[in-house]
């Protein structure tokens, strides 16, 4: 198993379910030179994805935090040197060496490159896959007293399409998104709107850019509606429900990605 990230993508599904944000730990350098502490890393990463990443067997879950390598950047972004790069925060206590700077950026490298063999041998398998990127945002950044942000910005689940050839996975998506509004959670479903807060980061646009008709990877945000994002406790009924609620989407994505399927061997059969 990669200690810096768990990729099985060996299932036989054609879904895949990554949280790339889940991780926490840094390495052994980082940890010691770091100027966060360890609610400041917290807050910013995306803890409990992980837990739904679960829901299939073919998944990808990060062990290590973003502020060490961050799989939802472009390589000469992924790693986080200065305040910009990161919210503003004072990240290190001294400048990261070009030394850790490579061996960090091989670290990345090693696990896009595990990544890409794991979804090409489903895509042989299978002809079609469909990925959820699970992530989640912080709403209080106000502080823990301060009114959260503005709802009609902020959706509970944000849907982000923004790197994908949206018209030609419009069937998977929007069976997608109606049967995750189906789900009701304390007598209501949530607020779930596409692209206002996030349209994809790196990690949706590489598999686009690489397995464009073969890949659709929908980038699912989740407020932080499931925890308190300043101490970090957890609503465990939250994050069971989110977890039921991307279950039930499974077999509509099963059967669009079968169609899918059909509709390319019909084609294929009437090729000349």
């Amino acid at each position: 198993m990669n200690e810096f990230c768990v990729i099985h993508l060996e299932s036989q599904s054609p879904i895949v379910a990554a949280a790339i944000h889940n991780g926490h730990k840094l390495s052994e350098h980082q940890a010691r030179i770091t100027a966060l502490s360890e609610k400041e890393r917290f807050r910013e990463e995306d803890p409990y994805t992980g837990i739904w990443a679960k829901i299939s067997g073919n998944h990808i879950i990060g062990q290590r935090s973003r502020f060490e390598f961050d799989l939802n950047r472009a390589p000469e972004k992924a790693i986080y040197i200065l305040p910009s790069d990161a919210w503003g925060l004072n990240l290190w206590k001294k400048p990261l060496s070009d030394r850790v700077i490579e061996k960090t950026l091989q670290r990345y490298t090693s696990i896009y490159q595990e990544i890409n063999e794991g979804l090409s041998k489903l895509i042989e398998r299978f002809g079609k896959i469909v990925i959820l990127d699970l992530h989640s945002y912080c709403h209080r950044r106000g502080g823990p007293e301060a009114p959260p942000d503005d709802p009609e910005l902020n959706p509970e689940i944000n849907i982000g399409t923004g790197t994908m050839d949206r018209d030609y996975w419009a069937p998977l998506v929007d069976r997608f998104i109606s049967d995750l509004r189906s789900y009701e959670f304390q007598g209501k479903p949530w607020d779930i709107r596409e692209n206002v807060k996030f349209r994809g980061g790196y990690f949706p646009t590489w598999i686009h850019s690489n397995f464009a008709e073969s890949a659709c990877c929908i980038s699912i945000e989740m407020k932080k509606f499931f925890m308190d994002e300043w101490s970090g406790k957890p609503d465990w009924d939250a994050i069971d429900a989110v977890s039921e609620a991307l279950n039930q989407t499974l077999p509509g994505l099963m059967a669009e990605i079968t169609n899918e399927r059909k509709t390319n061997l019909k084609q294929d059969d009437n090729i000349p």
